[in-house]
This record gives structure tokens, C-alpha cells and sequence, in this order.
């Protein structure tokens, strides 16, 4: 029991340090933290990209006439049409085009421009009064304006490209009249009606407006990116490790602490024996760093919605970077002399131990990740890091026994040399 009641003393020691509880818990979630809001928002959208819907106001001035009336039945919607700004107006208003865009009207030509002005809708358009008659007239030309917000791009290109397809297609209808006028010299709005119809029998199911636009869901069932689980989970993940080495190495660190303050000595004076003694400080090392990687855990679990696998393969992976973590904060601390070294060899040693372990984090995506994965494993953070990286991708325990296996004999290493180096010490 004198054992656990070491640990427990230098355990609650630790947690009551500010600096300790910053490094163990602060640094891990703030810097978790800021990488969950620069890649946060891309993962609201499962769906991926989507068009914007682009409000379209239309100043339909368009008078028709009796050229119009004589042909207006072989267009969709023609029949209750009074003019071609009408048919037009129609095709915008179909329930294909809804989710693209918003159709409202205007008076005027200007009263649509100043919508524009204001931005209350991204595109004018302005049908003018002599557009049927322009089109039913062989040599006219039928135009339309459109006048858009310049800070757009998207919306605008979209209601151009429809409408660039559906003057086409009438454009086609009116040259097909051309052409026979020229062969017969008729000019029968009943001959001309006919042509009409059969150009718009020939063309896309015999709908002249039926190819200007073709939407279709993606058949594609590759999974939509979450970035807070590709990048920012495994970063969390990389950061609890790293941590864990280093909370390692400071909290055993109090051996020598102790040592140089005199209480060390002084307990080896009293009955309890320096088996026990040791064995309650390294004790207090594992129990501190299965904390602080528990903890970090369930917070990153319940902060930031991360998963990171099934239990008990997550639970291997833990336990065996605790030991890891333990055994090697008591592996250098005993080969230092005094704390003087320590700051040295912690920011250093353990920067570039970090670092290495976390390759395969870094390197994500890139074409050099299995080389850089391989070189992590020179040393157990790399080992711990692909451990976890492996739960989190659906490993289970089978698939963790050699990550385990090797964790716990860089764990055997670091403890003989660590305790065999102390004991020598203060035999």
C-alpha cells in the first residue's frame, strides 16, 4: 500500500501545478482548437459544392402582334402567350430552373436595373416592346438585355448560358421559316406555323427549351470528406501522444527534483525501502499519463465530435502508449544528473521525437506518406501515432497486437535501464 500511497502523493502534486494541468490539458485542446476552426466549416456541408440560387428580375415589355399570334401555338406555352417576352418569361419560371434561380417582375426597364443596383436581385432582364415583331420578322433582330451585379459571377453566367441556348433553339425555328419563304415565296402564317412545328418536332423531344439545361443527381458513392475526422482528429490525436512523452518526462522528472531539495534522501532514511519508494514515484508516472490521454480523450470525444474507434482496440492502443510515455520519462530522467539538463534535453529530444511520430499525420494525402510512415517507427511515438491512426480507421485487436507488442518492449527497455540506473544511484 505504501506504493499507492507515494503514487497518490506525487499525483496530487502534479495536478495541483498550473503549469502541469496547462501542458497536460491547455496546449492539447487550444491548439485542437485552432485547427477545428480553420477546418470546422468545410465539413458542414456533406454535400459538397452547390449553385447559389440567383434572384432574376424581368421587365417583360414585350407587345406581341399578329405575325406572333399566327405561330405562337407550336411553342410550349405559347398557346396562352400574348408575346415572346411571355414564352421566354414561361421557360424561367419552370420548376426545373427553381433550385438556379428566383424569378420576380418589373414595370420597367429601370426599375429592374435599380433592383440590381440595390441588390435585391443579381440579373436584369429586359425583354424590349418590339421583340415579338423583331422575331417574326425575317430580316429584324430580337435582342434582350441583361444587366447584372459585376460581383457576381456564378448566377449570372448560369441565367446567361440558358438563355444564350434558348435563343438558339428559337433562333433555329425562325431560320427554318427563312428558308422555305425563299424556296416557295409563301409567306402563310398557316405554312409558317407548320415549319415551326416540325423544327420543333425534330429538335430535344420535340421541346425547343426542353436541352437548355440538364441536372442530374451524382451517381458517384464515394463518401463525402469530413475534414474535422481526416485532419483535425488525427492532428488531436498526434498532440494527446506527443503530449503523453512529454508529461512523461516532467512528472519523473521529480525523482531529481526531490533528489536536489533533499527529501529524496531523507526518505530513504526512514524504514521504507528504495524499491519501494522508486516504485511509487514510477507508479505515479503511469497513472498521471493514463489521466491526461483519458481525459484528452473523452474531451475530444464530447468537444469536438470526434470518434476514435472501438473501445477496447483504443483502450490497447492507450494502455500501450502509457507504458511507453512512463517508462521512458523514467529511462531519461535517469540518465540526467541534475534538472539544469532537463529543459535542454525535454525541449529538444522530445521536440524531435514528436515530430518523427507524427509523419504520418503531417503527410496525409501526399504521395511520400508510406515512406514518411515508415520512418516514424524508429521510435514509439511513431508507433503510437499509426497505432491510433489504425483504431480510428475501423482497426480492431488483432490489428493492434504487433503496435502493442513493440510499445511494450520499447516499454521493457526504457524501465530496466531506468530502473537499474536509479537503484545504482541511490543504493
Amino acid at each position: 500500500m505504501k506504493i499507492l500511497d507515494i503514487a497518490i502523493k506525487d499525483m496530487t502534486h502534479s495536478f495541483r501545478s498550473a503549469f502541469a494541468l496547462m501542458f497536460m490539458f491547455g496546449v492539447p485542446l487550444v491548439m485542437t482548437g485552432m485547427f477545428y476552426l480553420m477546418f470546422g466549416n468545410t465539413s458542414n456541408n456533406p454535400q459538397g459544392f452547390s449553385v447559389p440560387v440567383t434572384k432574376v428580375v424581368v421587365a417583360n415589355l414585350d407587345t406581341g402582334g399578329a405575325a406572333f399570334d399566327a405561330i405562337k401555338s407550336q411553342f410550349p406555352g405559347g398557346q396562352q402567350a400574348n408575346s415572346m417576352g411571355d414564352v421566354i418569361l414561361t421557360t424561367l419560371q419552370e420548376k426545373s430552373f427553381a433550385s438556379l434561380m428566383e424569378i420576380s417582375l418589373a414595370d420597367s426597364a429601370e426599375s429592374a436595373r435599380a433592383d440590381v443596383d440595390d441588390q435585391k436581385a443579381g440579373v436584369a432582364l429586359i425583354i424590349t416592346a418590339d421583340f415579338s415583331q423583331q422575331f417574326s420578322d425575317l430580316n429584324g433582330q430580337a435582342t434582350i438585355g441583361l444587366y447584372k451585379d459585376p460581383t457576381l459571377t456564378i448566377g449570372p453566367g448560369i441565367v446567361q448560358s440558358i438563355l444564350s441556348q434558348f435563343m438558339d433553339n428559337i433562333s433555329g425555328a425562325k431560320i427554318a421559316v427563312d428558308v422555305y419563304s425563299k424556296q416557295t415565296g409563301s409567306s402563310d402564317p398557316a405554312q409558317i406555323g407548320q415549319v415551326v412545328s416540325q423544327y420543333t418536332a425534330a429538335i430535344a423531344t420535340g421541346d425547343p427549351t426542353s436541352a437548355l439545361l440538364d441536372i442530374q443527381p451524382t451517381t458517384s458513392t464515394t463518401q463525402p470528406v469530413n475534414m474535422l475526422m481526416t485532419v483535425v482528429a488525427p492532428i488531436m490525436g498526434w498532440l494527446t501522444i506527443f503530449y503523453a512523452f512529454y508529461t512523461g518526462a516532467s512528472t519523473a522528472q521529480s525523482i531529481l527534483r526531490e533528489d536536489e531539495d533533499g527529501t529524496l534522501p531523507r526518505l530513504f532514511t526512514t524504514p521504507t525501502g528504495h524499491s519501494t519508494i522508486l516504485g511509487g514515484k514510477f507508479l505515479a508516472v503511469g497513472l498521471t499519463v493514463l489521466v491526461q490521454m483519458t481525459v484528452l480523450l473523452i474531451l475530444g470525444r464530447l468537444l469536438f465530435g470526434f470518434s476514435w474507434g472501438a473501445f477496447v482496440p483504443l483502450a490497447l492502443v492507450t494502455v500501450g502508449t502509457m507504458l511507453a510515455a512512463a517508462t521512458f520519462g523514467i529511462f531519461i530522467n535517469s540518465l540526467l544528473k541534475s534538472t539544469k539538463q532537463a529543459g535542454l534535453i525535454f525541449g529538444g529530444l522530445l521536440t524531435l521525437l514528436g515530430i518523427v511520430g507524427g509523419l504520418p499525420v503531417f503527410a496525409a494525402g501526399s504521395s511520400s506518406v508510406d515512406t514518411l510512415a515508415k520512418v516514424s517507427l524508429i521510435e514509439p511515438v511513431g508507433w503510437a501515432v499509426q497505432g491510433l491512426l489504425k483504431v480510428m480507421k475501423g482497426g480492431q485487436v488483432q490489428d493492434l497486437l504487433i503496435t502493442f507488442g513493440v510499445l511494450g518492449a520499447w516499454s521493457v527497455v526504457f524501465f530496466v535501464v531506468g530502473v537499474l540506473r536509479f537503484q545504482k544511484r541511490y543504493a
